[in-house]
């Protein structure tokens, strides 16, 4: 399973369980005023709510800029290194800059 069906079912169980969950506290609210399952019900909504705020918040997450500045340098030095090695230096970049609109578009 993808990381990107796993985040959706883990968001989609969350989103059933909180819904329920109030559902519950509702339903057991009036029907005979039982604390215990207004309680349980309660609980499994809040545990149901920082699970989807968790879930949403650890993939969510960009890497830092410095990273990106990291990649970029070494993307250049290759870049010289081939200019270097005899290439010519407006092919090897637009080659470079081909993958990285290769790359944006298949996110």
């Amino acid at each position: 399973m993808s990381n990107h069906v796993a985040t959706r079912t883990i968001r989609a169980a969350c989103i059933v369980c909180f819904v329920g969950g109030i559902a519950g506290m509702i339903v057991a609210s009036l029907a005979d005023n039982n604390i215990g399952a207004v309680l349980t019900a309660g609980i499994i909504s809040a545990i149901a709510a920082i699970v989807l705020l968790s879930v949403s918040t650890v993939t969510g997450t960009r890497r830092a800029p410095e990273f990106d500045e990291a990649d970029a340098e070494i993307i250049e030095h290759a870049i010289q290194r081939l200019v270097k090695d005899g290439s010519d230096e407006s092919s090897v970049r637009d080659v470079v800059r081909r993958a990285v609109e290769l790359g944006r578009r298949t996110r």
